[in-house]
């Protein structure tokens, strides 16, 4: 009974983190607010996690060991049934950034607040944090980066790199709730069409992120010398 009760308790100090993180930020959010959300004392989150530092790298982990599961398995799916061929691109995107965009529906796996909170991380990381997401992330990247160099052989492999970042910048801005449209104040919207309307969102983000990938490559002044091929379409399909 006392172990069911320590666990509870340890997931209560992370659900309790987990939307503070999200709302304030690491550097924003103190221990007594985190303690006083869980409703438990320091002794506890002590006890648990050691430190607050620890506490937000539990925070993630608990959320992105299965994401990076599903992400590896989807991918997988993909390849087995490419039977050796190139995957789709389009199909490479779904299963790195779609598979994330879909946990804002699986209250389970965090939902929309987990999203928020990786969103806002990954547009302006503490140093730790950084380095934390960078190794949780690593061998995800490393094979969808592959998926991609041997779908897009045309494209130079930098290209595929940078267009890889835009995408994850896009995504982490789109998912971290921040309302950049209110900063353009001339372009008014319909309230169906607001930022919350993650059933809009995500296909939006989506047909973004894929027009992104198959946008014409760019012309540089000295692209001879760097290896770069003329500009043209990328067939991403």
């Amino acid at each position: 009974m006392a172990e069911v009760k320590s666990v509870d308790t340890r997931e209560r100090i992370l659900d309790a983190a987990e939307q503070l993180f999200m709302a304030h930020g690491y550097d924003g959010t103190s221990m007594r607010q985190i303690t006083g959300g869980a409703g438990v004392n320091l002794a506890a989150v002590n006890y648990h996690f050691g430190s607050k530092e620890s506490l937000m790298q539990e925070v993630f982990r608990r959320r992105l060991d299965w994401l990076n599961e599903e992400r590896l398995r989807v991918l997988n799916v993909y390849e087995s049934e490419a039977g050796g061929k190139p995957v789709k691109p389009s199909l490479i995107v779904d299963g790195f950034f779609g598979t994330l965009l879909r946990m804002a529906d699986d209250e389970a796996r965090g939902g929309i607040t987990f999203l928020r909170l990786l969103g806002r991380t990954l547009t302006d990381p503490s140093e730790f944090i950084r380095t934390f997401l960078a190794h949780e992330y690593a061998t995800v990247v490393d094979r969808y980066k592959e998926a991609l160099f041997k779908a897009l052989p045309d494209v130079p492999k930098a290209e595929i790199v940078w267009r890889f970042h835009f995408m994850l910048g896009a995504t982490s801005y789109a998912i971290a709730g921040t309302d950049a449209l209110r900063l353009v104040t001339d372009w008014q919207i319909e309230a169906a069409d607001s930022t919350d309307r993650l059933d809009r969102l995500v296909p939006r983000l989506m047909s973004f992120l894929l027009g992104g990938l198959r946008a014409p490559l760019p012309q540089f002044s000295n692209a001879e010398s760097a290896g770069v091929s003329p500009p043209g379409a990328v067939d991403s399909k």
